[in-house]
């Protein structure tokens, strides 16, 4: 995508990224458990958690936000693209902005149900390096742990 601008989540964007992360959550042939969490639970935490905590991007394509990347630390914690612009460029650009902003390296959880993800990630350099139940995580869905570059858990 030629004219995708990438820039940093500012308040006034966080109805609308929560739209994206729901909209991807919920489409159909998604293979994420479902959310948890009301749409407006959601749109809180954008607000009050991953603008203030987190370093959030957003993607827009005429001024329409279509991608959400969060990084927290190291983690790779939130990659949602809207399923319209699936196979068009905006997840992998938004993982190449992740590995130069964090050139150490990467870690990031995926649930195991979601196999188009690890196969995204795979063919991003990401390993996997551990499979879990997901007693750890809110949905309680076995999940997979992968990393990329030096990442410390990558060479334990």
């Amino acid at each position: 995508m030629d004219d995708l601008l990438i820039r940093p989540m500012e308040p006034y964007d966080t109805d609308e990224a929560a739209r994206v992360w729901w909209k991807a959550r919920h489409a159909d042939g998604a293979l994420l458990p479902p959310a948890i969490h009301t749409f407006a639970e959601v749109a809180t935490w954008f607000a009050e958690v991953l603008l203030p905590d987190a370093q959030t991007w957003v993607a827009l394509d005429d001024d329409r936000i279509v991608a959400v990347l969060t990084l927290d630390g190291d983690d790779l914690d939130q990659l949602y693209v809207d399923p319209d612009f699936h196979g068009q460029g905006v997840g992998s650009t938004l993982v190449d902005l992740a590995k130069d902003l964090r050139p150490g390296g990467l870690a990031l959880w995926t649930f195991q149900s979601n196999v188009r993800a690890q196969a995204f990630y795979l063919h991003h350099g990401f390993t996997e390096v551990r499979r879990t139940s997901g007693t750890a995580n809110e949905e309680g869905a076995p999940d997979i742990r992968l990393t990329w570059g030096n990442h410390p858990e990558a060479l334990t």
